[in-house]
């Protein structure tokens, strides 16, 4: 048995820079996201809850936000890579960026706001799944923003059309927590698994929970139907900062994902709250 310090990686977190990218959410209406989230604000709650490294997560469909939390990856050791985006209706110009990309070492995989289209089959477009089989060629991942069922649905469809692609669901497809619900979502979940190049992210589960009440015992449910589902060797802990301080905050999150997990063995710990994250994006 290896005695090693397990890598501790947060597989889902954001920066947001207001004076370079004009996001078009958050909008004033979070006052608590409406502003610049800079990496000197995150790094000592990473060092406080002992973590090691982070991956850098898409907010914005442009070159220009990929282009900048490149430049915050690259200058800083503690993030360990980037999930950008990439136009995956225009395949042509998807291939220039990606071949370009392909010199950025920390750049490991794509990400669109699928759940912000008002097409929900947006993703099965001819167009960008030329795109997504192109990211597969290059050995990048795709996250998957699920929060419809027909999001989650279209998971499989992928999945099948693109075995070469790894695939992995942002906020377990943000269960229906609040409800204290299991179905559709768990059942959706159930098929998506059977996929083997289909990964999920155990992270942003606090806002889909009550945001005052939400404490560990609540996620924990909705965390052990997926670790049926998928094993822990296909899950991994995000904390989805800062969008979590909408309910709550790092700390808290960290500490009551801790408490969901706490009757796991260590080798499943381990799993999620790093080693997974180290397999699927492939971090050095």
């Amino acid at each position: 048995m290896s005695t090693s310090k397990p890598r501790i990686v947060d597989a889902h977190q954001h920066f947001y820079n207001f004076e370079r990218v004009p996001y078009y959410w958050p909008t004033p209406d979070e006052p608590e996201l409406y502003r610049s989230f800079h990496p000197e604000e995150l790094e000592p709650l990473l060092r406080d809850n002992g973590i090691d490294e982070t991956v850098i997560v898409q907010a914005d469909h442009s070159d220009n936000e990929t282009d900048y939390l490149l430049e915050v990856a690259e200058a800083n050791a503690w993030v360990a890579g980037v999930v950008g985006w990439v136009d995956l209706l225009h395949p042509d110009a998807a291939a220039r960026r990606l071949e370009a990309l392909s010199e950025r070492p920390k750049f490991k995989g794509v990400r669109h706001l699928i759940h912000d289209e008002q097409d929900p089959d947006w993703i099965l477009q001819p167009a960008a799944l030329e795109s997504l089989a192109l990211l597969a060629d290059h050995g990048y991942t795709y996250d998957v923003v699920a929060v419809l069922p027909r999001h989650l649905e279209h998971v499989c469809t992928l999945a099948e059309r693109l075995p070469q692609l790894r695939l992995v669901i942002d906020h377990l497809a943000k269960p229906p927590i609040r409800e204290r619900r299991m179905e559709p979502w768990a059942t959706l979940i159930r098929e998506a698994a059977a996929y083997p190049n289909v990964y999920a992210k155990v992270s942003g589960l606090n806002t889909a929970a009550d945001p005052q009440t939400w404490a560990g015992e609540d996620l924990k449910p909705y965390i052990e139907h997926a670790l049926t589902c998928f094993g822990a060797e296909r899950l991994m802990f995000g904390s989805d900062w800062p969008v979590a301080n909408l309910a709550g905050d790092y700390r808290k999150v960290w500490t009551e994902t801790n408490r969901a997990l706490a009757g796991l063995s260590e080798a499943e710990r381990r799993a999620i709250l790093g080693e997974t994250a180290v397999r699927f994006y492939r971090l050095g």
